[in-house]
Parts: C-alpha cells; structure tokens; sequence
C-alpha cells in the first residue's frame, strides 16, 4: 500500500523531474541523514518509537496481533526502523514517479526488513541475538551514516562529471 501510494503521488507530482535532479536530491538526502547518524545535524525522525503497543497482548488474540504487527512492518512508519535509510527509499519511491517501481523499491525494503526474523529459524537463543545486537549498537549507526554520507558524496560527484 506505500508503494503503491508513493509511486501514485510521486506520478501526479514529480513525473517531469530529470533524472539527474532526482539523483540529486536522494544524495543530498543521504549526506543530510548520514551527518544526522553521526551527529552533526539534527534532520526529522518521524515514526513511531515502539514495535506494537505494549497492552495490545491482552486487548487481542495472538493471530490479530500477528497481522497487526504484519501490516505496520509493512507500512514502514509505523514501527521504529533504527537507520533513517527508511527515508531514503521513500524518497526513491516517491521520485521515481511510477507505481510498479515504487511498489518494487518498498517490496525490497520491507523483505530486508524481515530477515532478521529469519534468525528464529536457527539454533540460536533469542538471549544470544539480543546480547548481539546490543554489542554492534553504536557501531552500526557509526556504519550507516558513513555509508549514507559515502554514496551521497559518490552520487554527486558523479553528477558532477
């Protein structure tokens, strides 16, 4: 439904827009966000911070919850995402001004997004992938806004030439 909805908004509003323009203002968004990472700009966050409201265990049955909790992974801001990479696609998919794209830009987002579910299927304690996680924290953040900050500068040097 985000795709679909961004590439329809993004058809009415940007159908007109080089491509190089395009490339342009992703970049620019990627430096402001990766600079936002690493703490030297303060750009806007808006989602929500939490994964599924904290009572919604007792208000439903596990199987509404399932689908809930499907449905606003799916719709991207309504769960936390911890790199503003979100933001980036969106930007992708608005600006590519075409529905199939933008659909296939959020489609691919969103299964990175449920890999790491993944790792319940393997012999690993749940324990064991927190304390994990929990460890690389402050380095992954550290990681994305370099590599945010990296492929903006990259993409406009490469308009440059």
């Amino acid at each position: 439904m985000l795709g679909g909805a961004l590439g329809l908004v993004g058809a009415f509003l940007f159908e007109q827009l080089a491509f190089s323009h395009m490339i342009m203002g992703l970049a620019i968004l990627a430096i402001g966000y990766g600079a936002h990472q690493l703490g030297f700009l303060k750009m806007p966050y808006p989602q929500r911070r939490a994964q599924v409201p904290h009572d919604a265990r007792f208000r439903f049955r596990s199987s509404t919850i399932g689908l809930l909790y499907g449905y606003a992974l799916g719709m991207n801001y309504l769960t936390y995402v911890q790199t503003p990479i979100l933001y980036i696609v969106t930007g992708a998919a608005l600006l590519s001004a075409d529905v199939t794209t933008a659909i296939t830009i959020i489609a691919i987002f969103n299964i990175g997004r449920c890999l790491p579910v993944a790792v319940n299927f393997l012999p690993i304690s749940n324990q064991s992938v927190q304390a994990w996680l929990a460890k690389w924290q402050e380095r992954a953040v550290e990681l994305d806004g370099f590599l945010l900050l990296s492929i903006g500068a990259a993409a406009l040097t490469m308009l440059s030439l």
